[in-house]
């Protein structure tokens, strides 16, 4: 049974202060964050809850103040269309890319590809195997790409893992022809320094570029050791696609980036970034990039070049994702505190510690700057066994209007308005409740996306999702269409 709530009814302190404060000691002591929950088979991580905690959850769903194990709930505003659960790739589903009628979701054993002409009824169109963490997905024309960030055997789809202090492990980006949808054939593979955690395609005529993120080197590691300070440049021929190569390295942190701890206790010392979003219709990037974010051009896309560096060394912990709106002259930072392991959305850890940093971007040409103006973070209560960090979202295309959907994790999708720079506020959300009440669990969603009139999730734990809103704020957005959407690659929605 679906419940339906609205956004100001549920307002609940969760989580024992002791408890909180435990995670915040952790959180500050511990070296850099994983950016994503350990490779492997299973759809979700654990780790004990105390009896305290588990008693408290149990407390709080009795009480209706949080939704039941596994129950729905959503604002009046959003219909909850339909769930496709997993099929034969039981890894934990990431990211998503869209194409016409289809969808390709992202799983850390491979990725599947969606046909979502009728959007309330997806139909599985193919299921690739082909393990390799975290199988991060775009697409542009004939070619999909693929990420592998976990040390395998060598660059095939039948890999197995392998420790990475061995010469011969491969990590990299791998290159598929998907003309036939049905029959996606594996064309290409580089390796890249550390691997490939995300990529960004910045796609023109005749080649597509791809901005390849990593990070965290290791002495012992032969193909990534330190320093590991910038991002790989690979150029893909779309007329021959084998002949992908590494172009260029650009260095981003040429005094080595953020140091951490103990300078800055809790943030995570940059060794890299971990994704970069551009916007090619005004030659910009932003760059989520561990300790750092970034605001660069890439006027020339072989040598981006950086036009503005900030830090938070009081609230943002991993800087994760970015954001820009449509006229450029915002951008939204996500900050994965817990590094996607935590309960991190309650009363004790706060409001602005793993929230999102709006920032304006002031200024011209090589001397914008990036301005703090304010911090979003869902409110909604989340209870102590729930992973619930700040991931991946888009804009929703309305002009005049600065809105996004954006993915939590547990803490399930959100709408939201930053028009107002200084003033975010949630308008919408769609969760479930949590997986577990004994031990926490990562799950929830992974991304979730706007495409041609309905947002697209693709859960870590549950399958695809598909949600239609109904608001006269966002209902102007359903006129927009588009041919081919990948989020890290941002459209120019309104010049076409």
């Amino acid at each position: 049974m679906t419940s339906l709530h609205t956004t100001s009814v549920r307002r609940r302190r969760l989580g024992v202060a002791a408890a909180a404060v435990g995670l915040i000691a952790t959180l500050l002591t511990a070296g850099p964050a994983a950016a994503t929950p350990d490779p492997g088979d299973t759809a979700t991580t654990r780790g004990g809850a105390s009896a305290s905690r588990q008693a408290e959850v149990r407390a709080a769903i009795e009480d209706g103040e949080i939704p039941g194990v596994d129950e729905i709930v959503h604002s009046g505003n959003i219909e909850h269309l339909t769930n496709v659960p997993k099929d034969a790739l039981r890894g934990i589903n990431t990211d998503l890319a869209f194409q016409g009628d289809y969808a390709y979701a992202g799983n850390f054993d491979g990725f599947r590809i969606f046909d979502i002409s009728n959007p309330r009824e997806p139909r599985t169109v193919a299921q690739v195997l082909c393990p390799g963490s975290q199988n991060d997905i775009s697409v542009s024309g004939n070619l999909l790409f693929l990420s592998t960030d976990s040390s395998r055997s060598d660059d095939s789809c039948a890999s197995t893992a392998q420790p990475a202090t061995e010469k011969s492990s491969w990590e990299g980006m791998k290159v598929f022809d998907i003309s036939d949808k049905r029959h996606p054939e594996y064309v290409a593979a580089v390796e890249t320094a550390c691997g490939s955690h995300t990529h960004t395609i910045v796609p023109e005529r005749g080649n597509v570029y791809v901005y390849v993120s990593s990070y965290s080197p290791n002495e012992t590691f032969p193909d990534c050791r330190p320093p590991h300070d910038g991002i790989s440049v690979i150029k893909v021929p779309r007329s021959a696609p084998q002949d992908a190569r590494v172009v260029n390295f650009p260095v981003l942190f040429p005094d080595g980036g953020n140091p951490g701890a103990p300078a800055n206790p809790g943030v995570s010392r940059t060794t890299g970034c971990h994704d970069i979003t551009v916007l090619p219709s005004k030659d910009l990037a932003a760059g989520a990039c561990m300790g750092d974010g970034l605001l660069f051009s890439i006027e020339d896309p072989e040598n981006p070049k950086i036009i503005d560096r900030v830090q938070d060394n009081v609230n943002f912990a991993f800087w994760h994702s970015a954001t820009f709106n449509q006229k450029a002259d915002k951008v939204v930072f996500t900050d994965e505190l817990g590094g996607g392991g935590a309960a991190t959305c309650n009363d004790e850890v706060g409001p602005r510690r793993g929230a999102d940093g709006i920032y304006d971007i002031t200024g011209r040409g090589d001397h914008r700057k990036l301005v703090l103006r304010s911090y979003f973070k869902i409110d909604r209560p989340q209870a102590d066994t729930e992973v619930c960090v700040a991931h991946n979202g888009s804009i929703i295309p309305v002009k005049g209007k600065d809105l996004m959907v954006q993915a939590w994790y547990q803490g399930g999708v959100s709408v939201w308005d930053f028009t107002d720079s200084s003033k975010p506020k949630e308008i919408a959300y769609f969760e479930r409740g949590p997986v577990s009440t004994d031990a926490v669990t990562t799950a929830g969603p992974w991304s979730a996306y706007y495409y041609n009139g309905y947002i697209y999730s693709n859960d870590i734990a549950k399958g695809f999702d598909v949600l239609k809103l109904h608001d006269r704020r966002t209902d102007p957005a359903r006129k927009v269409r588009l041919p081919e959407l990948n989020v890290q690659t941002q459209p120019d929605y309104f010049r076409r």
